[in-house]
């Protein structure tokens, strides 16, 4: 790095100032703990002892490490070792305190992962997705060849092992929605203990997930997450005697909860309209107590021995922090502290399918019309909040105003919100942005001749999707590791994402090739009318790079104005450079063509249509 602290924007310092995660702790061994950090420049595995306070980077890869897990007796790190980012590996082990790397399920090839879970009697389970077989569940044991447990060709994965070992909770699609999981508890033999299945065979759209065995020895009890309200909530579900407790907490977004580690009460997370925070329900007296977090999103919490509640906090305007219900910051990186960006501004507009919910940010004191960009969230089940991003800060810091949609088919406002996609994919989200767009611009913040589409993931698919469909709306698209030629994804993609676009699109593309034509932006590339910049990962496996190449001649053929950026990573990057890298060529990108439009009265594009 050239410049000093001094000298470096602050949009590009909100980059490079250190980050943590919430660090994970050893059940048994709560003083170890692991994290991840980007405090190199890559973001990577660190092991915290916290009897000592010794830190140590336990993983380094140049292209980062983020999936790492403790034993419960904090002995072992277990990491996924992939290849540049393609997210097809195997998991190594390495002592808690150091030492080499050996493989963790030695006979097991590698394969994307579907799950897993580290027992505390010497036999742990592991999940693998692999083209050719589906998934595949196995128990892995020290000197011993793995046992294959379950296989099937619809996707599954590992939830949670009980307690003493005896099973092991796992999420299934068996019965072919992607969507909607149902439950099943086995043996390690894998014979079958219990299941629980709300979709009654693929009859109802209710989804179920597992939140994890009873922290307790000799306790049948496993917390279940259900859709049965129109939201989720947990639910205990007693294994030895089927009894289900609906816990009935009236809270009116989505809740989520964890064990305390006795096993006396519950940590509960609650999001709702784009925010967080914490609630604690005690079993014994079925009483909720609100648990103070400051205004803004917890995206991740847990309680410890003892009760205190460990929490990663951020807002729009601030910057992370992993913090105490003490009252105390449990880990601060060491390093430059990342500027403070503006508050998120809530807006309800009037849409097809419903209110929706965006959020907005603003240069501070600027008035409008700006130059926009509609910054389009991934998933497509996801949710934008009220938390620190750098992405959009940055491009406040030069001058343009940041709207971001929680369209439908976003998580966080009901499960019929969430579960509208189906067989119109791409275009019932675009119906939502262009709502908003339609509020942005006659609200007097959007200047409709400088409006910048944008998005990575799926909010890259519904970016070129949109130029496609619409091209007179936008002044140019910035798509960052799309689905852009909708059938060759298909057919290039990782096989859990398979089964996700069977159960959007109601099939195969030889089975509904007409859904996978209407959604796929290869099918309007053609009517692309503005600038578009494209990035893509060579390695990615949820985006393949060929698909992006098949649209990139399409645009090439006909002299149309882009440009493309491919680096050596997968499904986005966790190397800090390449990532100031990546948004800096963006944002020249839409300097160097927004200054070549003239705005001009046009009523037509006045309402965005």
């Amino acid at each position: 790095m050239t410049e000093t602290t001094d000298s470096m924007p602050d949009w590009e310092k909100r980059f490079r100032a250190p980050r943590v995660s919430l660090p994970d702790w050893a059940e048994d061994a709560p003083h170890r703990s692991l994290f991840v950090s980007n405090a190199t420049g890559t973001y990577e595995l660190y092991a915290w002892d916290r009897s000592t306070g010794d830190q140590r980077q336990a993983t380094d890869r140049p292209s980062g490490t983020t999936d790492g897990v403790l034993s419960p007796d904090g002995q072992w790190i277990w990491w996924f070792s992939d290849s540049d980012g393609d997210e097809f590996g195997v998991w190594l082990k390495q002592p808690f305190g150091g030492g080499e790397d050996s493989p963790a399920a030695p006979g097991l090839a590698p394969s994307y992962s579907a799950g897993l879970a580290i027992g505390r009697h010497g036999a742990s389970v592991v999940g693998r997705s692999t083209d050719e077989e589906g998934t595949t569940l196995h128990i892995v044991r020290e000197g011993a060849e793995p046992v294959e447990i379950y296989r099937h060709r619809e996707s599954a994965g590992v939830g949670d092992l009980s307690h003493d070992g005896e099973w092991v909770a796992i999420e299934h699609t068996e019965h072919g929605d992607a969507m909607h999981s149902a439950l099943r508890v086995l043996r390690l033999d894998g014979t079958s203990v219990a299941e629980l299945d709300d979709t009654k065979g693929g009859t109802e759209e209710l989804g179920l997930a597992v939140l994890g065995f009873a922290p307790v020895a000799g306790d049948t009890r496993l917390l279940v997450a259900h859709q049965r309200r129109g939201r989720w909530e947990p639910m205990i579900w007693d294994i030895a005697s089927g009894e289900e407790s609906d816990l009935a907490l009236e809270l009116p977004g989505d809740v989520h909860a964890e064990w305390y580690p006795d096993g006396s009460g519950l940590l509960v997370a609650h999001s709702f309209e784009a925010r967080g925070e914490l609630w604690r329900y005690d079993l014994s007296t079925r009483e909720l107590a609100r648990i103070d977090t400051p205004a803004g999103t917890v995206s991740g919490a847990t309680a410890r021995p003892g009760g205190e509640v460990e929490y990663l906090w951020s807002s729009a305007a601030l910057p992370p922090q992993v913090r105490s219900t003490e009252g105390t910051v449990v880990l601060d990186p060491p390093g430059m502290t990342a500027p403070e960006s503006v508050p998120v501004e809530d807006v309800w507009v009037e849409g097809p399918g419903g209110r929706i919910h965006a959020l907005v940010q603003r240069p501070a004191g600027a008035s409008g019309p700006l130059p926009t960009v509609f910054d389009i969230h991934g998933g497509p089940t996801w949710h934008d909040s009220d938390a620190f991003a750098a992405g959009p800060a940055a491009w406040i810091d030069h001058g343009y105003a940041v709207v971001r949609v929680n369209y439908r088919g976003s998580t966080g406002y009901g499960r019929e919100w969430t579960d509208a996609l189906k067989h119109r994919v791409g275009l019932i989200e675009l119906e939502d942005i262009a709502a908003v767009r339609e509020w942005a611009v006659l609200s007097g913040l959007a200047d409709p001749d400088r409006l910048v589409l944008s998005g990575g993931s799926w909010g890259g698919y519904l970016t070129l999707l949109g130029l496609g469909t619409e091209p007179d709306a936008w002044a140019l698209g910035l798509a960052a590791v799309p689905v852009a030629d909708y059938v060759t994804a298909y057919h290039d993609e990782m096989e859990a994402l398979k089964a996700m676009d069977r159960t959007l699109l109601g099939g195969t593309p030889e089975e509904v090739p007409e859904r996978f034509e209407a959604s796929s932006p290869l099918s309007y590339v053609d009517a692309v009318r503005v600038p578009v910049y494209i990035s893509a990962g060579v390695n990615d496996p949820r985006c393949p790079i060929r698909q992006i190449e098949n649209y990139v001649d399409r645009l090439a053929a006909r002299g149309a104005v882009h440009e493309v950026y491919r680096y050596d990573a997968g499904h986005g990057s966790l190397v800090v450079e390449e990532r100031i890298k990546q948004l800096a060529l963006e944002i020249a990108f839409a300097e160097t063509h927004l200054a070549q439009v003239v705005s001009a009265p046009d009523p037509a594009r006045q309402t965005g249509r």
